[in-house]
């Protein structure tokens, strides 16, 4: 016998469910589940055939089945490449959006720049508030456990935990199953002391193991990758007499050119859902020291799921901060409708 579609379905609802209640799972809760569409008796003969496979088990008589180790380790090898298809899919597809999205950030920031006269910059979209994707368990030493982290964004962190007591590869399949069916999906805010508490109860006494696991989860769904930002138009402060000293302009273009003093600007609070994020900075009030003689404006532009990034233009404190706000306004809606399209 061959393990197909609905074999695999029905093993995943007994594995699931016997996660939950802890209890041997009967065909009538089997037939429950919207994924199935069978009768009883037909999952009682799946049921049969995943028991002479050596997936499932009856503790007693009369009783329902439980996974058994051959079940887990089925289940968790099956969703690791579940998981790895899905990583290597999504990685395919953000370079393709990554080379797209490069090619038309730069035309829009050189169009913007020559509309306005000012100088222009954008950053490209970053993930905020990441899902956790994956954890995987493995086994390094009697005394040393590797935790894999992958998150949105192919964010993936490794830790290298050491215990005391080792574990078998039974206990880290189930603590993997734990770890995944509770936490797979979540954001770091999502993860709170409630989701904690219950994860450190079923752990029992691996509970100290995952409070590790959690340390690993936080740092690799919480970091940032670099802001790539892309600028045009720096030439433009030399239209203006304020800004066009050969000191101040040379401070200027530096900071356009090397890019990373532009972080702190591009790098603002997320926008509120039904706004676009727009901040003015005047003078003083920019946390770049050489634009204490300009004006900046930047706006948000939103692609859903948690991703979005900055539009900014610099100019002389005297800009036409009507006509930039409502430039950047357009721009930004544009954007949001253009990206959630694609």
């Amino acid at each position: 016998m061959q393990m197909d579609d609905r074999k695999w379905t029905i093993l995943q609802a007994i594995i699931k469910t016997y996660l939950e209640t802890g209890e041997p799972v009967g065909s009538r809760t089997i037939s429950k589940y919207p994924d199935l569409n069978l009768s009883s008796a037909t999952i009682r003969n799946e049921m049969s055939d995943l028991e002479e496979m050596g997936y499932i088990l009856q503790p007693h008589t009369s009783a329902g089945r439980i996974p058994s180790d051959a079940g887990y380790r089925f289940y968790v090898d099956r969703m690791m490449e579940d998981k790895d298809r899905e990583v290597t899919e999504m990685k395919e597809l953000m370079i393709q959006r990554q080379d797209k999205m490069e090619l038309l950030l730069k035309q829009v920031v050189k169009v913007l720049a020559a509309n306005t006269n000012y100088a222009t910059m954008i950053s490209g979209p970053q993930y905020h508030q990441t899902k956790l994707k994956f954890i995987q368990l493995s086994v390094v030493s009697p005394t040393q456990i590797l935790a894999v982290i992958v998150a949105e964004g192919n964010v993936v962190k490794n830790k290298m935990i050491n215990m005391e007591h080792g574990l078998d590869q039974e206990t880290v399949l189930k603590l993997n199953i734990l770890l995944n069916s509770s936490l797979n999906g979540l954001t770091i805010e999502q993860i709170n002391l409630a989701t904690i508490s219950k994860l450190k109860e079923e752990a029992g006494i691996h509970s100290e193991l995952v409070s590790h696991v959690l340390d690993t989860v936080a740092e690799a769904i919480s970091q940032k990758e670099d802001v790539e930002i892309y600028t045009s138009g720096a030439t433009n402060f030399f239209r203006y007499p304020e800004l066009s000293d050969s000191e101040k302009a040379s401070e200027l273009i530096s900071a356009f050119e090397e890019k990373h003093p532009l972080a702190s600007l591009m790098d603002g609070p997320e926008p509120e859902a039904d706004e676009h994020g727009i901040q003015v900075y005047i003078g003083q009030e920019t946390p770049v020291p050489t634009m204490k003689d300009c004006s900046v404006v930047t706006a948000s532009y939103d692609l859903g799921d948690g991703m979005y990034g900055r539009i900014g233009i610099v100019g002389p404190k005297r800009m036409d901060y009507d006509r930039v706000v409502g430039v950047l306004k357009n721009l930004t809606q544009q954007l949001d409708e253009l990206f959630k399209k694609n």
